[in-house]
């Protein structure tokens, strides 16, 4: 059985065949799907989602770095309100992105650290967005660690060394996605040497299809072409890869 730690399933791109979806899904072994938000105008729509499948699908609430503009308080005021009714199984997806756009670092930066604290209060994990930004994120995680704070590098798609300093944190897991099925990615050589035991499995859907399918619409249904990959690329069998990754997962949002 795999679980699929990150995926956008309530995103409009699925409005034509969502159950359709769903259940292919279902039929590769996926049992389990986590939502993250992005901002206020995404929370209705996986709201939907989570209550016609309380049994498979679990929201997460967080402000998206890409979501972040000059003034936030009235975004955070409504993610904090949320948080604190005790309906998430984690903070996220937050971080830094300084691919699209640099003018709101400092928003960007203030509102993720906001976050985090709030996670450590609430003792749930993060779920971290981290794009052109990994020195400056990992930074504030180092220096807001402390023994509530645990989480996932959504979509890690770093350097082995980069890795290491993320496995260094107690608590926190690799995100892996289809990107580690583009061949000139070298996610698959840095995972060689870094190993499973502190992974997850994940899609980013609608985004990020694995190969065969990249360039079109992802979905859950193709975890286990992921899972190919990473099993792979560090020596162990398919059940083992479907084993840790789904351990790590319910381990980590406890579903």
């Amino acid at each position: 059985m795999f679980v699929d730690t990150h995926a956008h399933l309530y995103h409009t791109q699925f409005d034509g065949d969502r159950e359709a979806m769903l259940q292919r899904a279902a039929d590769a072994g996926v049992t389990k799907l986590f939502l993250p938000n992005v901002d206020h105008d995404s929370i209705a729509a996986m709201h939907a989602l989570a209550d016609a499948h309380p049994e498979r699908c679990f929201p997460m609430m967080g402000l998206h770095p890409c979501s972040v503009v000059e003034r936030n308080d009235a975004a955070l005021d409504e993610v904090e309100k949320l948080l604190r009714t005790g309906r998430y199984c984690a903070v996220g997806e937050i971080g830094i992105d300084l691919y699209w756009d640099k003018t709101w670092l400092k928003q960007q930066q203030d509102t993720f650290r906001r976050q985090v604290r709030w996670a450590k209060e609430l003792r749930l994990p993060i779920v971290i967005h981290c794009r052109e930004s990994f020195e400056g994120t990992i930074t504030i995680v180092e220096e807001e660690k402390d023994e509530n704070l645990r989480g996932v590098f959504h979509c890690f798609s770093g350097t082995a060394e980069e890795g290491r300093r993320i496995l260094a944190l107690d608590g926190f897991l690799l995100g892996i996605g289809g990107v580690i099925t583009y061949p000139k990615s070298g996610l698959a050589q840095v995972m060689t040497e870094l190993g499973p035991e502190r992974c997850v499995l994940e899609t980013d859907a609608p985004y990020l299809a694995p190969v065969p399918h990249r360039g079109k619409r992802n979905e859950s249904s193709y975890i286990p072409l992921i899972a190919e990959a990473l099993a792979r690329a560090t020596d162990r069998t398919l059940a083992e890869i479907a084993s840790i990754t789904a351990m790590n997962a319910n381990t980590l949002f406890g579903q």
